[in-house]
């Protein structure tokens, strides 16, 4: 039987990992932050402990049923963080993390604190240095607003849809308005960091002021 200091080392360690990685979803700004998180790893934890206590102590070889159940239980947790908007679901990287947080936990709570804690490191390296990189080389779009407003009388649909079918970029919305001597267009498109660069560039004159609205964050 596993002693009472033991299994609570085991509880604190994987509290503490759930804490760590909440605190970045926290700084991100993203659900399930640091209490969410630890305890996600904390009652996985618990569960794991139990299995193998209540498994020993009353004979039963099938204690990985209760870590079985975990797998299919955190599944639901982790898809209550999928948020939806008008533009479609978002909140896939929080899910996934509430799951590996969940593996975690399971970790810590059968004894694998070695394990337990490489894995944090790897998930923090995901949630961070990854998720940096990954808009620096262009390899995933965001959802953007841009918003174009010039006092001069020069036809920036016409120019924009123009540059937008050139470089080959989704339009969502598109929208044109008039308000006394200013012309506004908006438009709702998917660009990389390149594309979004890319575009800033080619309108940035005199006379033409230029808002960039993300609807999501490289980190999800």
């Amino acid at each position: 039987m596993l002693t009472f200091h033991d299994a609570l080392i085991r509880l604190l360690f994987a509290a503490a990992m759930g804490a760590i990685i909440g605190a970045e979803r926290d700084y991100h700004r993203r659900p399930a932050g640091i209490r969410t998180s630890m305890f996600v790893c904390l009652a996985t934890a618990l569960f794991t402990i139990l299995s193998q206590q209540l498994g020993h102590l009353w004979g039963d070889t099938g204690s990985t049923r209760i870590a079985s159940n975990i797998v299919q239980g955190i599944g639901f947790l982790g898809a209550g963080a999928i948020l939806k908007d008008n533009l479609g679901q978002v909140g896939m990287t929080t899910a996934a993390t509430v799951f590996v947080e969940a593996a975690i936990g399971m970790a810590a709570g059968g004894g694998f604190l070695d394990l337990a804690g490489a894995s944090t490191g790897i998930v923090l390296f995901a949630l961070g240095v990854v998720g940096w990189i990954t808009p620096k080389l262009n390899l995933k779009s965001k959802t953007v607003l841009y918003r174009f407003t010039t006092s001069h009388g020069e036809n920036l649909a016409s120019e924009l849809h123009g540059l937008l079918r050139e470089m080959r970029v989704p339009i969502l919305k598109f929208r044109s308005s008039m308000t006394g001597g200013n012309s506004t267009v908006e438009f709702e498109v998917e660009t990389t960091h390149k594309q979004e660069s890319d575009i800033l560039k080619q309108m940035n004159r005199p006379g033409v002021v230029a808002e960039v609205i993300p609807f999501d964050e490289p980190y999800a």
